[in-house]
């Protein structure tokens, strides 16, 4: 029998913020980003093994990594 596995990265893009930027201290948007891993079997998604969450300024390009708290956080302050 032959089994097929192993794990996939999808980024997927959120709807940015409006924030000041700690690197060049300019009130810009931001781009959000969600970095998941999943474990695949056949090549079809099973589940997601981890979440990460980046964001990214659009003026000087700084990017942090932040979590899925602070995350839900900015969700909740639009």
């Amino acid at each position: 029998m032959l089994l097929l596995f192993g794990f996939k990265t999808v980024l997927k893009a959120l709807p940015g913020k409006t924030a000041t930027c700690p690197h060049c201290c300019a009130f810009i948007h931001h781009l959000l980003e969600e970095q998941a891993t999943k474990f695949t079997l056949f090549f079809i998604p099973v589940l997601t093994v981890s979440r990460k969450f980046r964001i990214t300024c659009t003026n000087c390009g700084y990017v942090s990594s932040i979590s899925g708290r602070q995350k839900r956080a900015l969700e909740l302050r639009r």
